[in-house]
């Protein structure tokens, strides 16, 4: 019992369920790039080197904010917050796991992808995390790291910076603020209690915030269509695109609408739908 205890201690540590989705998002991308094949040694050697690099990342940010964490509902559970874990723990787990990580991605794939992991783990767990408290500005920096996965699956892959690479981390860098937001807006109230500044409006979620999650949602539109032009996938899955992201664009119109939280959940959970959709809907029509 002690045992999965501390299993699960580490697994909300990592926030799992959260990091599934990150190394989902760059196992698809290492897939589209043009001759890479499916290898399973490659593709769990990516995801192991991911599970520990974002791991590695939100233990730090729930370093930072464990007396955030202990005040909010939905956080005052999480190991180190909780006091189940040490801080001393958990920054041994943030250098053992980032170091293998990032040494994963040298060793097997290529430097280049080893340094960008790099340095998605230094901005999320040390710029974004603590510019949460000071201004909005943070949904923007966390943005970049949010979406290099995305561009270090490719980069893994192609060994280059390459056109394809920079088209999926501009949809998954857009695709995070009507998500974000969404997010922010239900949970305003937990996190205004704990100090964190996360809507464009500070505080407060307005009619300006659900006109920003619009303009966002318009940008994905010509996004959609890149695939396609720069050669990665056919006019299957650009259609497809198109599809989705008018669907986003009709629930960011009904948030600003409505003006709820039942309109900000919509956004929410559709936003949880779109990128998985879209990234097996590209890998199906991957050219």
């Amino acid at each position: 019992m002690a045992l999965g205890s501390k299993i699960k201690d580490y697994l909300q540590l990592i926030k799992f369920t959260l990091n599934i989705t990150v190394v989902f998002s760059s196992v698809v991308s290492y897939l589209l790039v043009p001759n890479v094949d499916f290898n399973f040694k490659m593709v769990m050697l990516l995801s192991i080197a991911g599970l520990l690099i974002t791991g590695s990342a939100n233990a730090i940010n729930q370093i930072y904010e464990k007396d955030s964490d202990a005040v909010m509902a939905r956080t005052g559970k999480r190991p180190i917050a909780a006091g189940r874990m040490s801080v001393a723990e958990a920054w041994l787990f943030v250098v053992l796991a980032g170091g293998l990580g990032c040494w994963i991605m040298w060793y097997f794939f290529n430097l280049e992808s080893a340094l960008l992991s790099l340095l998605s783990l230094f901005v999320y767990g040390f710029v974004y995390t603590p510019l949460k408290k000071v201004s909005a500005i943070s949904v923007l920096i966390g943005g970049f790291p949010g979406a290099f996965p995305c561009l270090i699956g490719w980069v893994a892959g192609a060994d280059a910076f390459t056109a394809g690479g920079w088209v999926l981390f501009a949809i998954q860098f857009i695709w995070q603020f009507p998500h974000f937001w969404a997010i922010a807006w239900v949970a305003h109230r937990d996190y205004t209690k704990a100090g964190f500044k996360l809507l464009p409006n500070q505080n407060e979620p307005t009619r300006n915030t659900a006109l920003q999650a619009i303009g966002y949602a318009l940008l994905m539109l010509p996004l959609g269509f890149l695939p396609n032009l720069v050669g990665m996938t056919g006019v299957y899955s650009m259609w497809f695109l198109l599809a989705a992201n008018i669907a986003m664009i009709i629930q960011c119109i009904r948030l600003y609408k409505d003006m709820d939280v039942k309109a900000a959940r919509r956004v929410m959970f559709s936003s949880y739908i779109y990128l998985p959709v879209v990234l097996i809907s590209l890998l199906a029509d991957k050219l």
